[in-house]
């Protein structure tokens, strides 16, 4: 009996001639998709977020940060995101359960623009719970995760996976992906026992692109391939894909999604920090994402300064920005204090079904206690 392919609904959100920021663990927060937006990114997914501790999350609006914050029973924020991004934004979740999937999916879908589940990561972490990569083995897992997911939210669903050692297995599953009901499927163009300094097979993924009629998303060149703006198009006419993600070229210099061609890194890296202090990063995140992109000057004065830093006012001090550092947290301590003061007042004159709260995020060093109301 032929299956019937699943239609999905149609969405603001469209997956062709789009350049995306891939998601990356420790890279993909809130500041450096912002900026990524800002330099011309069409689409940005987040980091990998793990299903069980997702599931655990309840939703929050922040009205100190003016973001929506998913915070888990420790009071640490798993998932931060904001009114800018909320068209462009795609929740790129670990899963190797139908039904967890599906939780999670509920809880986000109303602030992102589609979820996506990780079909490729190689690391432990995800591949250990059956997650990631491990999923390549299991095809009918992810099936049944696709599918309960499309038939379960609004918002597009997608997923990425790396290619299998048989160029047929690999396009028999993308065509069996494809019937799920999926938007777009993003390959990565690299087996799994496979690394970086191995070459990405454009190849395959053009088998691929030529295999299915849904969006390819073109994942994996930015070592072989694109060192420029320009290259992101000859990536993607050579691998025949709809769409190409960026993960490490962006990550070392998010300006290369500018048309008009990279900015000086002394100016990303002030831009970066910028959003960081605005949004609350976590700092050793903030930290860990300036050192990608310093790179061979990890080594230089500033370098060593930024190694150091155990603060966001420490990482300020290494770049010259001190002054918005004191005028932004004056600024959200301001916006903080007065909250508390209105819900007291609020308190006091009316019984409400909505609760406040006061939540410590002790997951960020230099943070003060801030005021939300749970939506």
């Amino acid at each position: 009996m032929k299956e019937e392919m699943i239609k999905q609904p149609v969405s603001r959100l469209c997956f062709r001639s789009k350049v995306a920021l891939a998601p990356m663990v420790r890279v993909g927060t809130l500041p450096m998709r912002l900026l990524a937006l800002d330099y011309g990114a069409d689409i940005v997914y987040c980091e990998e977020l793990i299903d069980i501790k997702m599931q655990q999350c309840r939703r929050v609006v922040n009205e100190v940060l003016e973001t929506v914050d998913f915070v888990a029973p420790e009071e640490r924020v798993m998932f931060r995101t904001c009114e800018r991004e909320k068209d462009h934004v795609v929740f790129q979740m670990g899963t190797a359960d139908p039904e967890r999937a599906l939780a999670v999916a509920k809880l986000v879908e109303n602030d992102v623009a589609a979820i996506d589940v990780n079909m490729g990561c190689p690391k432990e972490y995800s591949t250990k719970g059956g997650m990631g990569a491990a999923l390549l083995s299991d095809p009918d897992r992810i099936e049944r995760i696709l599918r309960t997911l499309v038939k379960g939210v609004s918002k597009p669903v997608t997923c990425k996976i790396r290619i299998l050692p048989s160029l047929e297995d690999t396009i028999r599953l993308v065509q069996r992906i494809e019937r799920t009901g999926v938007a777009a499927i993003a390959v990565h163009g690299r087996q799994k026992e496979e690394r970086p300094q191995h070459p990405v097979h454009c190849d395959v993924i053009k088998a691929v692109a030529e295999a299915v009629s849904i969006p390819v998303i073109a994942n994996g060149g930015s070592q072989d391939c694109i060192k420029v703006h320009s290259d992101i198009e000859a990536f993607r006419a050579a691998t025949g894909a709809s769409a190409v993600m960026l993960a490490r070229a962006a990550m070392w210099n998010p300006s290369i999604f500018r048309r008009d061609g990279p900015l000086p890194l002394e100016q990303v890296i002030g831009e970066y920090i910028r959003y960081a202090i605005r949004y609350d990063n976590h700092t050793f995140n903030t930290k860990y994402c300036l050192c990608q992109m310093l790179r061979e000057k990890l080594e230089s004065p500033q370098g060593k300064k930024l190694h150091s830093a155990q603060s966001h006012r420490e990482i300020c001090e290494a770049f010259d920005s001190v002054e918005y550092y004191k005028e932004t947290t004056a600024m959200l301590e301001a916006r903080s204090a007065a909250e508390a003061r209105r819900h007291h007042t609020d308190d006091q004159l009316e019984d409400t079904d909505v609760t406040t709260m006061t939540v410590r995020f002790d997951r960020y060093k230099d943070l003060w206690t801030d005021f939300f109301v749970p939506r």
